[in-house]
């Protein structure tokens, strides 16, 4: 896992900015230590810094082709690159190094952006081609790996990060209001556009062709539910026991050692238990239902590896959070982030690389809300209207009883009520809020054409379609890259896998989730490797004590200097803030994500505009 960075000019004055890339690079440095390369012509020039894991003597980057037009940058790993590499010698091509690197270099000279398809494994990589003066860029299938860019009036930037884009001489930084919005319902930054004006995300499954100053994107993999109503349970079992089998193996392929994240959950457990490795990383909390390290030590000892644990004290976690969010480039609400920041940390003291859980409960029907269409199910005998002009009295009503949220969430459409696996605030309550609201985006434009590929779908299928292609890459997969390469370290996800995905995308609902088990097919197959109290856990997340920490006077304080200090009166009515915080502190009610997610913002704000206030 690396960073790079580049430009491409159409003023002939590419060899201009050579001190500039290297700029660039150096702002992505934690990203690769190890080494650097650029490559520098007339049009174009591309940086690289590296973390060496697999052909660490010969995997120098920027990577050409024999006669050096073709040039690639990469960040990610490419798992399947041994069968690739063995298809294009047969095809005549030489290769120079052991690295996957070079199955894009030669892989594009063969199939061009057609290479796309034959690709396993996670990946960011920007192509340039001399000759023809165009690039292609791709981002892996399900947005393991990041990649931004920005057009100028004479410039192509890019890169793995945003810092690294900024720092280009002709890209401007300026603030974008309209992400904001969007953020505070969706907890993280969901839009094409970043925080930066003017600065877009490449989506996940998606490539980008650069040439002649144009740009075109397209999408080359889309996630695609096609159940197989004949497989019966037992199947199912076998089915995903035997596609992890191939997937950790792939995902163990390395130079260097190889640990893993480890929780009390049966992602991770099931991960560890199947793996054969020798070290495993947990950090916990000091309050008692916050700390899976026991839980954690239990599963290590049950199958013979090796277990470091952190306990995160208060303090150190609110020590780091300001310092965190000057180190992300789009503010992350996320309070799991900081816990996970902590074990990256401990983990890179020991390895360059770990495997990681993310990906099993998307894909396999793991959390718990994914329930909710089965507990919901005896209202929808009620005629819709009916249900809708329940819905309408009820939200008026002053009065609290036993089942009225259920019949309120009964009067939405499931497109109206679910648009992630976090929903922090509605859309009126944003417009409250915000003195200028801007009004473009509400959530459910923004997720309707995602449900309107999956209209034919269950509902249990189409929340797991929706958070595949907005809260995996949004907020799993954008906490773990940016926590991950803070420190250096490489983190794989063996559930992220194409293979593993044709497995998941095949398997009938009612093996998934039924009214008291989630993901029922996999829990299955993992008590074949570990306990059964650790197969049959109730997802949990990474249980942070936020809820606590802002009802203690030193905790509330901080946060209310945060939430009514000058950079928050830009935007926000901070009377309001303060009545969702107060209430919160006196128990009334529970606003602790609301809270958070406006302190994460602010907080991230202050570090990267403050000189704007």
């Amino acid at each position: 896992m690396c960073g790079f960075a580049g430009y491409i000019t159409t003023d002939g004055k590419g060899s201009e900015y050579k001190e500039d890339l290297i700029e660039m690079m150096n702002s992505i440095k934690h990203r690769g230590p190890d080494d650097e390369g650029t490559h520098i012509d007339d049009m174009a020039g591309l940086g690289f810094r590296r973390l060496s894991i697999i052909g660490i003597t010969n995997g120098k980057q920027p990577m050409y082709n024999e006669d050096g037009s073709i040039v690639v940058t990469f960040n990610g790993e490419i798992y399947n690159y041994q069968d690739i590499k063995a298809d294009l010698i047969e095809k005549g091509h030489i290769f120079k190094t052991d690295a996957d690197t070079e199955v894009l270099v030669h892989g594009y000279e063969e199939y061009g952006k057609d290479l796309l398809q034959k690709l396993r494994g996670m990946y960011a990589f920007a192509i340039w081609n001399r000759e023809k003066k165009e690039m292609l860029m791709a981002r892996d299938i399900f947005g393991i790996k990041p990649l931004f860019y920005t057009q100028t009036e004479n410039d192509f930037v890019f890169g793995s990060e945003i810092k690294a884009i900024l720092k280009f001489p002709t890209v401007k930084k300026e603030f974008n209001p309209e992400a904001l919005e969007s953020y505070l319902s969706f907890q993280y930054s969901i839009l094409k556009e970043t925080f930066f004006k003017g600065i877009f995300r490449l989506p996940p499954a998606h490539y980008l062709l650069w040439k002649d100053g144009k740009i075109e994107i397209e999408r080359y993999y889309s996630p695609e539910f096609n159940t197989d109503e004949s497989i019966t349970f037992d199947e199912a079992v076998k089915k995903v026991n035997d596609v992890m089998a191939d997937s950790i193996a792939a995902h163990k392929i390395s130079d260097t050692e190889v640990g893993g994240f480890l929780s009390g959950g049966v992602d991770s457990s099931y991960i560890v238990a199947r793996s054969n490795l020798d070290k495993t990383f947990s950090v916990g909390f000091d309050y008692p239902r916050c700390n899976e390290i026991p839980l954690a030590k239990t599963l290590s000892d049950y199958v013979g590896v090796k277990n470091k644990s952190k306990l995160i004290t208060t303090e150190e976690y609110f020590e780091e959070f300001p310092k965190i969010m000057n180190h992300v480039d789009e503010p992350l609400s996320d309070p799991s982030c900081i816990a996970l920041y902590f074990l990256c940390k401990l983990a890179s003291e020991q390895v360059k690389v770990v495997l990681s859980g993310e990906g099993s409960d998307e894909l396999f029907g793991g959390y718990n809300i994914y329930k909710s269409p089965i507990a919901l199910k005896p209202m929808m005998a009620i005629p819709r209207p009916v249900r809708r002009g329940v819905r309408k009295i009820l939200t008026k009503l002053p009065v609290n009883f036993k089942g009225k949220n259920y019949m309120i969430r009964a009067g939405l459409d499931l497109e109206e009520r679910y648009i992630g696996n976090a929903y922090i605030f509605h859309t009126p309550e944003v417009y409250k809020m915000l003195k200028k609201p801007i009004k473009k985006y509400t959530p459910e434009s923004i997720t309707k054409p995602i449900y309107d590929k999956v209209k034919d779908k269950d509902d249990i299928t189409k929340m797991q379609y929706l958070d595949i292609n907005t809260w995996l890459w949004g907020d799993i997969l954008n906490k773990a890259d940016t926590m991950s390469m803070a420190h250096s370290l490489e983190v794989r996800v063996p559930f992220l896998d194409k293979e593993v995905a044709k497995v998941a995308f095949s398997i009938p609902v009612e093996h998934r989730v039924d009214k008291h088990e989630t993901k029922r097919y996999f829990r299955k197959a993992a008590s074949e490797f570990m306990p059964d109290i650790t197969a049959e856990r109730k997802k949990l997340g990474f249980p942070i004590p936020v809820r606590n920490w802002l009802r203690e006077d030193k905790y509330y304080n901080l946060v209310k200097d945060t939430l009514t200090s000058k950079e928050a009166d830009l935007f926000f009515n901070t009377d309001y803030l303060v009545n969702l915080l107060d209430r919160h502190y006196h128990e009334k009610c529970d606003n602790s994500r609301k809270i958070w997610t406006v302190y994460a913002f602010v907080l991230w704000y202050q570090k990267h505009f403050a000189a704007a206030c």
